[in-house]
């Protein structure tokens, strides 16, 4: 249980079958100084195991139990005392540590609040009109179809770089499954501080685990898992992409489109909200812009908006940009200028590592202008705001738009807006003064994450 007492360090521990598990010799987490903040636990394969065996033992929530648990869950994660930390040091921790903006964090933790509070209704909006929830629904003697799961353990491998990548594998929970969550070696606060709440407000033991590993035990969760989900970079998704049972989570890669019909001079904050929003370090960050006609104005004008952010620590109440220890951000730094070859640069072509003299640095605002629509930056993501602009012709079609989370299309044209949303991958799209890192309770995220754990089974009695 963590202590938030400054003379004693924080531990995390394992949140396992019987409650928590602290090993001999925990794992050190530090902030984006280098200092120690924490203890973490990491458990072995062997735990692991088990601690799959017991899911698959244990039953699931009690469907009649789902909206008070997740309700009271919700009001104990967004103000209350979880294994000995108040909301504010959490929300600090996770900013010195991830490199999150504070503010950043704190609306993240009202809108993970937000999202536990809905997740059983969110959960059941991908169900079929024509499946019923369970044998007892009597829907189901009209339609002969019960909405059932694939399985029964699901694995979260998480990622870091957002608080709100938890709010997920919540739905999980509430459709039935038995959840594991190994979290992120970076951030390990939210996932954390989640499971905590949801114990707190009457999840068992064996329902919801917090099960930190290496990299190699990873797989042992993973594979032992009926259904996972995976984050990581384009290795990821190509390691996964013939499992079945695995849903990677890659790279967003997401867009905006501005056509000649629409002044982007009426929607530019929409557009450096999308680039900067949220520290610019999800996946539904804008990748790209592309634009129908000249795009240097509208590139001059949002790197002139990104330019005047503050270089501030991360748990400044100014901060806006995303930091990381000094060495990474010169890395990353290097790796853009030699991405960025051919383009021509209108913010960060000297550098992007700003240092802040204690060993961290504040990753500066990077926007580029490309050749062509099909010029290949435009693939290339990176953990900061960095936009690639690019002019689109519509001879050059849906291609260059295609392989995108959200795409924010600023267009009246109805014929382009029905083919965006008919485009197969093209996970979202968002019409008029709606960012890309646009999020909802019930809203799909990469379509709905029951598409991946339900089907509809048939169900039918005869005479008995």
């Amino acid at each position: 249980m963590p202590s938030s007492r400054t003379t004693d360090p924080l531990y995390l521990d394992a949140l396992g079958p019987r409650g928590s598990y602290r090993t001999r010799a925990p794992e050190t987490v530090t902030d984006v100084t280098g200092a120690d903040v924490a203890r973490l636990s990491l458990v072995p394969p062997l735990y692991v195991s088990r601690a799959i065996d017991a899911l698959r033992e244990a039953p699931p929530i009690a469907a009649a139990d789902l909206d008070a648990v997740f309700a009271t869950a919700g009001e104990v994660f967004a103000s209350g005392t979880v294994g000995g930390l108040s909301v504010r040091e959490y929300e600090r921790l996770v900013s010195r540590t991830s490199g999150t903006p504070l503010t950043v964090v704190r609306a993240a933790t009202r809108g993970t609040a937000r999202f536990l509070r809905h997740a059983p209704s969110s959960a059941d909006r991908g169900r079929p009109r024509g499946a019923a929830r369970d044998l007892g629904d009597p829907v189901r003697h009209e339609t002969h179809t019960v909405w059932a799961r694939r399985g029964e353990v699901f694995a979260v491998n998480a990622s870091g770089n957002h608080p709100g990548v938890h709010r997920g594998w919540l739905e999980a929970l509430a459709l039935g499954y038995r959840v594991a969550v190994r979290p992120s070696r970076r951030e390990p606060f939210t996932p954390y501080r989640l499971v905590t709440a949801l114990r707190q407000a009457g999840v068992r033991d064996d329902q919801l685990m917090l099960l930190p590993t290496d990299h190699p035990t990873a797989d042992t969760l993973v594979h032992g898992a009926d259904r996972a989900v995976v984050y990581g970079g384009d290795d990821v998704v190509a390691r996964y992409a013939h499992d079945g049972r695995v849903l990677p989570q890659g790279p967003g890669r997401s867009k905006i489109l501005v056509t000649a019909d629409t002044d982007w001079r009426d929607h530019l904050d929409t557009l450096v909200s999308s680039v900067a929003g949220e520290g610019g370090t999800a996946c539904v960050n804008a990748t790209a812009i592309l634009v129908e006609g000249d795009p240097g104005p509208l590139a001059e004008a949002v790197a002139a908006r990104l330019a005047v952010l503050p270089s501030l620590p991360p748990q400044d109440e100014r901060a806006r940009l995303p930091v990381c220890p000094l060495e990474r951000a010169r890395a990353l730094s290097a790796h853009l200028r030699r991405v960025a070859a051919g383009t021509h640069p209108w913010l960060g072509g000297e550098g992007i590592a700003d240092d802040l003299g204690d060993g961290s640095a504040v990753l500066r605002p990077g926007v580029h202008q490309a050749t062509s629509a099909r010029s290949a930056q435009l693939r290339a993501e990176l953990p900061f705001p960095c936009v690639w602009i690019a002019p689109w012709t519509r001879a050059d079609g849906l291609a260059p738009l295609r392989d995108t989370l959200a795409l924010s299309a600023l267009t009246r044209d109805r014929d382009l807006r029905e083919a965006l949303t008919a485009e197969p991958s093209i996970a979202n799209v968002y019409f008029g003064d709606q960012p890309t890192h646009w999020m909802a309770p019930g809203v799909p995220h990469d379509s709905y994450l029951s598409d991946f754990l339900m089907r509809s089974k048939g169900v039918s009695e005869g005479p008995s």
